[in-house]
Parts: structure tokens; sequence; C-alpha cells
């Protein structure tokens, strides 16, 4: 029977690179983002009956109802990758209150709503799951003007951890996959905010962090899909707890 899975922002970005590697493992993917005609693009492009969906994952009540339209699309969950998440560019001496709150909301409370609805949705099922979260070389080790940013990815690791040992006796594991530089638009937009402080030209900061990256490139989505799929498969099953470091070598734990 065909697994199904489910991605957070799957609509671009490393979210896109996880989509098209399970469904090339042979899952139907529901691609979940803010941006409904990026996830059903993606879909399409994919196969295997995979579907777009909008979600807000800030939106405690859009994550349950997301699981359950998966359900009654799939019958079925078999494993919810909780992709979705923002980048915030500022001194935290700068750092407002809402650009705070909405980060936070985003990438920390988006979390806990993924891991609250998937898990509700495996118990049901009563054969196990596999729940996957998108942490950060930031949630490793903090990083200059990605203060607060790190600090969300810092609360990933710790939700991983803790949702791991709740949820194993229901046969769920809970990981994490922490990417370091990788080539996509968000990227971009860290580069570009910080040419702007530092008064530097575009592409020098990118740069500066590739160059200490110990495989000597930067990562492309596909290095992180490798990843997810490794742990959405039955291989990884005696997994869980854990935040892997899939950066090229750039922190060594």
């Amino acid at each position: 029977m065909v697994k199904v899975a489910v991605v957070t922002g799957g609509g671009q970005g490393i979210g896109e690179g996880i989509v098209k590697q399970l469904a090339s493992d042979g899952f139907s993917v529901a691609v979940a983002d803010l941006n409904k005609d990026n996830a059903t693009k993606v879909a399409e492009s994919v196969g295997n009956g995979s579907k777009g969906y909008y979600v807000d994952i800030s939106n405690h009540d859009d994550m349950f109802k997301l699981v359950d339209d998966v359900v009654k699309d799939f019958g079925k969950l078999d494993v919810f990758v909780n992709n979705a998440g923002i980048a915030q560019i500022a001194a935290i001496v700068d750092a407002n209150p809402e650009e705070i709150t909405k980060i936070f909301n985003i990438n920390v409370n988006g979390t806990i709503y993924g891991v609250q609805a998937a898990a509700q949705q495996f118990k049901k099922q009563g054969k196990g799951g596999k729940i996957i979260n998108a942490c950060s070389i930031a949630g490793h080790q903090a990083v200059e003007l990605l203060g607060i940013y790190s600090a969300t990815k810092f609360a990933v690791r710790g939700i991983t951890q803790a949702a791991a040992k709740e949820l194993a006796k229901d046969k769920i594991t809970v990981n994490a996959y922490c990417p370091g530089i990788v080539l996509t638009p968000m990227w971009d937009q860290i580069d570009a905010a910080m040419a702007k402080i530092y008064d530097r030209p575009l592409g020098e900061t990118k740069q500066e962090y590739i160059d200490s990256i110990a495989l000597g490139r930067g990562e492309e989505p596909a290095d992180v899909a490798n990843l997810v799929s490794f742990l959405a498969d039955e291989k990884s099953n005696y997994i869980t707890g854990q935040s892997i470091l899939v950066d090229g070598g750039i922190n060594y734990v």
C-alpha cells in the first residue's frame, strides 16, 4: 500500500526538494503551503497522486484540519514533515516584539501544532508513525544577526527530544534535520540583509559561509531531502529524538 507523507512549506525551497525525493521514494505527498497554487504545482509535477493543500502553520486549527483533510483524501498518514519556517535577520537588541512574536508563532508554535496533529492521527491509527522537524545549524550554535531565529531552532531541538520521549510508547519516532547554507531564496534574503547591515557587496556574506564548509560547496535542497528520505524510511526505525546535522561540515558534535 502506498505510504502518505505531509510536507509543510512544500511549495518551494527545501520543502519542494523533500517533496520530490519522497515522491521518488514512492510516497503520495500532501504538499502543504501558505501559497496553495505553488503547493498544487509541485504536487502535480511529482505525481503519485500527490495533492496541494493550503496551510498556515502558525494556526492551530489549520494544522489539525490539514491532517484531517489528508486522511479524508488518502485514508491514512505515515509521515509528517514539519518543514515550513522563516528566518529573521536582526540583532537581538534591535528585534521588535512583533517580529519576535511572528517568528516564534511560525517556527516554534507551528512545529508544536504539527507534532500534536500528526501524533493524534498516528495514535488513532495505532501503527506508529514518523514526525520529522526542521531544525538548523543555528539550532546547534547560534549565529549573529540570526539570534532570534537561532532561539527558535534551539526550541525545535527541545520539542523534538521531548516529543520523542513522550511518543515512543506509541511507536512514533520524532527526529529533526539541521541544514546549513542551502542555496535557496531564503539564503539570498539573509545575504541581502547582511549586505545592507555590514555595507558589503551582495553575495559576499553567503560566499564566506560557503567557504567555511569542509566539503567545499553550498548545500542543495536534495542534500537535505536525502536525509529526510532516510528518516521517513523503515531503516531509521531505531532512531528517535535526534537533530541531525546535514551541513557539509560546518558544525561538529
